[in-house]
Order: C-alpha cells, then sequence, then structure tokens
C-alpha cells in the first residue's frame, strides 16, 4: 500500500494574507493560481465574483496556498505535488486553543534570531517554555492568533 498524499488545511478570516505570513515564515513560495484562473474565466467556467485580486496577481476568493521552493508543481494551476498548506476563509473566528500546529525550527543557538524574525513579520510571542536538555521554545500566534512553537 503506497503512502497517501496530504495537505495542511488552515481556517482563516483573511486566506492571502495569512498565506503571505507563513509563505514567509517557512521561506515557502505562495502559489500562483492566475494562470488557471484566467483560463477558467475565459471559457466561463468560473464567475467572476468568485475571484479577487492579491498581490497583483488574481486569486481564488477566500483561498490562497503555500508549497515548498523545492518541490514539484503543477504550472497550469501552482498546485504544489509536495508539501503544501492551503488556508481557507470561514465565517466563524477561532475560539478555543488549536488542536494541530506547526513547530519551526531554528539552527543551533538561533532561536532568538527566529522569534525576531517572526514576530517582524506579524507573530507575537506568547510564553517562553525552557525544559533545558528537553528543549526551549516559544509558543507564538500568528496574524490572526493560531498558536505555533519556534523551537
Amino acid at each position: 500500500m503506497a503512502a497517501l498524499n496530504w495537505k495542511l488545511v488552515v481556517d482563516t478570516q483573511d486566506a492571502p494574507a495569512l498565506a503571505d505570513f507563513w509563505a514567509a515564515a517557512l521561506e515557502y513560495e505562495v502559489e500562483d493560481p492566475s494562470p488557471l484562473i484566467g483560463r477558467l474565466l475565459d471559457a466561463g467556467q468560473l464567475p467572476e465574483q468568485a475571484v479577487t485580486e492579491h498581490g497583483g496577481r488574481r486569486v481564488f476568493r477566500g483561498y490562497a496556498a503555500i508549497r515548498h521552493p523545492e518541490d514539484p508543481y503543477d504550472e497550469t494551476s501552482g498546485v504544489s505535488h509536495g508539501r503544501r498548506i492551503l488556508f481557507q476563509d470561514v465565517p466563524e473566528p477561532r475560539t478555543t486553543k488549536n488542536r494541530l500546529h506547526i513547530d519551526i525550527h531554528s539552527e543551533p543557538h538561533a532561536l532568538d534570531a527566529l522569534v525576531a524574525r517572526l514576530e517582524s513579520l506579524g507573530a507575537t510571542r506568547v510564553r517562553e517554555f525552557d525544559k533545558g536538555p528537553a528543549g526551549h521554545w516559544w509558543l507564538m500566534q500568528d496574524p490572526e492568533g493560531n498558536e505555533f512553537c519556534a523551537a
């Protein structure tokens, strides 16, 4: 039996903006669906109201995705065939603690620099944990309040 492909999906209030944050935080690339959107619009298969503009290109309203820059992707759609995070707008805000989160790992002895870089992108420090040999990390929040760790 072959391993399954997957993507992480994050509910958001502003998918393109949160995709921009996470692409910068992880040094990923924001997927560019504009060629696909153009073809779908031209063929009458997509209503204009399903599209908006962000960062100078057409995007699907309420959706954005990022991908690892070294992974293969479909050039006609921009969709990654590898490590991918999809952001989708939902009507309700986050109300409780995350049950799943991302850990971002720094180079050895570079946690302070990583945390400062993430803050410059819009993240917020919440709480520091120092467990000695078991680990040292910061609980942080992205611009929409989703928790993640910088270790």
